[in-house]
């Protein structure tokens, strides 16, 4: 009997726990005899549980102060623990003396009501706000190890790279031009010409030293129905500049130049295709002087001046020097004169893929006519459509004060010696130039 009365007094009060936890704002509990509404803050009722008699009384429910409250309402842990543990944890620091009405409830269960049959349900709440989940999963195939580390031995010895002090540029060019007629009322003789450029160069600069050297060669022929193949250009040119400054802030040079001209095969005077008028070496111009020498790599632009020029020139052909042609006394097979020269070069994008590029030679002789000055002026404009097709028009003037000429005014079969005239040739072309 004894038993069971106690199995009686332990469900009351579980139900009265539970019921006592469930309400938020006010609880009813039901005794044995009357009710009696408690507040959840327990501010203004008190409960005594006898742990004794294992009863609950609530009769002696009343308004008490903090201090009254806290002695009625003061259980041992161990019992507060083992009536409310399934539902509420409950927090109690045992250095500070707290009682209930100072323990920290936090619910471990959320409760859950069936809207149809009025269930009861109680979902457990995690007992963690933060977990550790995995992000990236890292499978390592032991049989094939596509990065495997491995021991080496770094060189940490940072080594300066060597400058380089030698700069090329070579291009290579192809110019043509065609013409063909097909029962072309107006008439025209159909007709392809072709032009071949070759520019070779090397420049050497180290810190108070510079060397540049140029080569630059132009062949171009022309092909005319029922007219026999005439040459449109010739030329082989090779320059050479070697310099020194005293500093390497300055650009100014102290400076000994080399120029040497010549042509590859025969001139003649067209449609007269007998004799020629000049050949390979006939003539051949040599310049060689001392002088300062002003360079601007990144504007492109040079420019040369020697009060001290030796100037050669040659006439090897026998032919021609016999007839004293290009200023060399008949019979002699050169002609040397000593004097001032100035050269000029410049490269420049004037509008956009528009380039221009010019040259320009004054000599006058100190020994002969000072004052008279030869000229040679070279203006050259190519206009880039893509990478490696241009177009180019220009022009190359001279007038060399020793080169008369020589035609048959009176139709005697002799020529007579005129004076000095200007010599002009202009060439539009488009083709093909390949740089590298």
């Amino acid at each position: 009997m004894m038993n069971f009365r106690s199995l009686v007094t332990f469900f009351i009060v579980f139900v009265y726990t539970f019921s006592f936890s469930q309400i938020t704002d006010t609880t009813k509990v039901v005794s044995k005899t009357k009710q009696l509404q408690v507040n959840d803050s327990l501010s203004r009722s008190s409960i005594v549980i006898d742990s004794s008699k294992f009863y609950i009384d609530t009769t002696r429910a009343k308004k008490i102060d903090s201090i009254k409250l806290s002695k009625y309402i003061t259980l041992k842990k161990t019992l507060l623990d083992s009536l409310l543990k399934p539902y509420y944890s409950i927090r109690i620091d045992s250095i500070k003396n707290d009682t209930i009405v100072n323990a920290a409830f936090s619910s471990k269960y959320r409760v859950f009501i069936d809207a149809f049959t009025k269930d009861t349900t109680y979902i457990p709440l995690p007992k963690a706000t933060e977990f550790l989940t995995i992000k990236k999963k890292l499978v390592i195939d032991t049989l094939k190890i596509i990065n495997p580390i491995r021991l080496v031995n770094i060189d940490t010895t940072k080594l300066a790279e060597d400058p380089i002090w030698w700069k090329n540029r070579n291009s290579i060019g192809l110019d043509i031009s065609e013409a063909t007629f097909l029962n072309w009322n107006a008439g025209g003789n159909n007709s392809v010409s072709g032009l071949i450029k070759v520019n070779l160069y090397r420049s050497y600069k180290k810190l108070h030293t510079l060397w540049d050297n140029e080569i630059f060669i132009r062949y171009g022929l022309n092909s005319q129905q029922d007219r026999e193949l005439r040459k449109t250009d010739d030329k082989f040119q090779v320059n050479s500049t070697f310099g020194y400054r005293k500093d390497t802030l300055t650009n100014w040079y102290y400076s000994i130049k080399f120029n040497f001209n010549t042509q590859f095969t025969d001139g003649f005077s067209y449609p007269n295709t007998e004799k020629p008028i000049s050949r390979f070496f006939a003539p051949a111009y040599l310049f060689l002087g001392a002088g300062a020498y002003y360079d601007l790599k990144k504007e492109s632009f040079s420019l040369y001046i020697s009060p001290f020029t030796l100037k050669s020139t040659l006439v090897l052909d026998e032919t021609l020097s016999n007839e004293g042609v290009f200023g060399v006394p008949e019979g002699k097979n050169s002609r040397n004169e000593f004097g001032v020269l100035l050269q000029s070069s410049w490269d420049t994008e004037v509008i956009k893929n528009v380039i221009m590029k010019t040259h320009l030679s004054l000599y006058s002789d100190y020994l002969k006519d000072f004052g008279n000055v030869d000229v040679k002026w070279d203006l050259n404009f190519g206009l880039i459509i893509n990478k490696y097709i241009k177009t180019n028009i220009g022009a190359f003037l001279i007038y060399d004060n020793d080169i008369k000429f020589k035609d048959d005014i009176d139709n005697d079969g002799q020529l007579e010696t005129l004076g000095a005239r200007l010599q002009l040739k202009q060439l539009l072309g488009i083709g093909v130039l390949v740089t590298f």
